[in-house]
C-alpha cells in the first residue's frame, strides 16, 4: 500500500510540475504560458502555428509570452509535429484542439492545413460561435481540405455557400498572389490617415516588414488600417517601388457565426519571423489581439511589448526551420525561441 501511495504521489508531483512549467503532460503539441497579472487575467488565447515558410512556430510563442507575461493572459500555443514529436511546420499533425471550447481568442498562423476531421471540427465549432479571430500572413489560405465535411474551409472553395473558404469568409481575403518580389522587396506599413484614432494604432509607428507583399482586396465591410508601400530592397530605408500602388495589408472586420452572432477579426498579410523584430509591427499585433477581444480600453501606447526571453528568428524560407525542437523546449519564460544552435537543414 505504501508503494502504491508513493507512486501516486510521484505521478501527481510530475503532473503538477508539468503544469507549472507550462507543459501539458498529455499533449506534446502544446506549450502554455500563464500570466499572473494584467488586464487579460481569466482569458484564454489559443495560438495555432503551422505554416511552411514564415516561421509561425517562432512568431506565435513569442507573441504568447508577451501576451501572458505583460498582459496576464493564459496562452496555449499549438504546433504541427513530425512523427517523432519534433516541430515540423505545416505537417497537419496537430491534436488537442478541444481546448477551443474554452478559448476567448484564436490566433491563426496556418498554411494549407488538412487537420484530422475531429480536430478540424473544434475549429469549426469555434467559428460557428463567432469567436474572435486574429489571422497572420498565410492564414488567408490556412486550409487545403480535399474532401469531407469541412471541405468548404479550403482556400479556393468554389461553392456559393462559402466561396473562398476560411480566408474569404472569416479573414476577408483568400490567397491571390504575391505583390512584388518576395525575399527581395520588403514593405513599409503605412497607417491610414483616416484611422489615426483607431485603438489598434495607438503607439504604433515606424513599421517595416521584410516578408513580401500580398495582393489583397478586402470586402467593403472591412476597415483598412494600413497599406503596404513596397520597397526596392530589404532595408527600412530602401526606396519605394514607384510601380506599385499601396494595397491593404492590415484590416478589421466582423464575421457571422452559425446563430447570427458576430465575431471580431483582425487580419494582416504580414507576420513573418523577422517582421516582429520591428517594435511598431509587434505592437500592432498585440493591439490587434486586444481589440479582437473587445479590450480596446486596455490598449496603451506605452505598454511594454518587449520580448520575454531570447528570440532568435530564423530567416524565413521554405524548409528553413530549426530542427530537433520540441514544444516542451520552449516552456518557461527564459528558454530561447528557438535555440540558435539548432540546425536549419537536415
Amino acid at each position: 500500500m505504501n508503494t502504491v501511495r508513493s507512486l501516486l504521489l510521484c505521478v501527481g508531483l510530475v503532473l503538477a510540475l508539468s503544469s507549472m512549467l507550462g507543459v501539458p503532460a498529455d499533449n506534446p503539441h502544446r506549450v502554455d504560458f500563464v500570466g499572473t497579472e494584467g488586464p487579460g487575467l481569466g482569458k484564454h488565447i489559443v495560438l495555432l502555428a503551422g505554416d511552411h515558410e514564415y516561421r509561425s512556430e517562432e512568431v506565435l510563442p513569442a507573441l504568447a509570452r508577451i501576451l501572458a507575461k505583460r498582459f496576464g493572459f493564459h496562452c496555449s500555443v499549438f504546433f504541427t509535429l513530425d512523427k517523432a514529436g519534433f516541430v515540423e511546420p505545416g505537417s497537419s499533425r496537430m491534436r488537442g484542439l478541444e481546448v477551443l471550447k474554452e478559448a476567448d481568442l484564436v490566433i491563426f498562423g496556418l498554411r494549407f492545413q488538412d487537420f484530422e476531421e475531429a480536430e478540424m471540427q473544434h475549429i469549426v465549432d469555434y467559428l460557428d460561435r463567432a469567436g474572435p479571430v486574429v489571422g497572420l500572413r498565410t492564414s488567408t489560405h490556412a486550409f487545403n481540405i480535399a474532401d469531407g465535411p469541412h471541405e468548404r474551409f479550403t482556400w479556393n472553395y468554389e461553392g456559393d455557400e462559402y466561396r473562398g473558404g476560411f480566408g474569404d469568409q472569416v479573414l476577408g481575403e483568400t490567397w491571390v498572389g504575391h505583390y512584388g518580389k518576395n525575399h527581395a522587396q520588403s514593405s513599409r506599413v503605412v497607417p491610414e490617415e483616416a484611422q489615426g484614432e483607431h485603438p489598434i494604432l495607438r503607439g504604433v509607428r515606424d513599421m517595416h516588414v521584410v516578408c513580401g507583399g500580398y495582393q489583397a482586396y478586402p470586402p467593403e465591410d472591412a476597415t483598412i488600417l494600413a497599406r503596404g508601400e513596397v520597397l526596392n530592397g530589404m532595408e527600412a530605408d530602401a526606396p519605394a517601388d514607384e510601380t506599385k500602388e499601396r494595397l491593404p495589408v492590415v484590416w478589421t472586420r466582423n464575421y457571422t457565426g452559425e446563430d447570427g452572432a458576430e465575431g471580431r477579426v483582425f487580419t494582416t498579410t504580414h507576420g513573418a519571423s523577422e517582421d516582429i523584430v520591428n517594435a511598431g509591427f509587434r505592437r500592432l499585433l498585440i493591439n490587434g489581439s486586444l481589440w479582437a477581444l473587445g479590450m480596446e480600453d486596455a490598449i496603451r501606447a506605452e505598454s511594454d511589448i518587449s520580448f520575454v526571453g531570447p528570440y532568435n528568428p530564423a530567416k524565413f524560407s521554405f524548409g528553413g526551420y530549426r530542427r530537433q525542437v520540441r514544444p516542451s523546449d520552449l516552456a518557461g519564460w527564459d528558454t530561447p525561441i528557438f535555440d540558435a544552435s539548432k540546425p536549419t537543414a537536415d
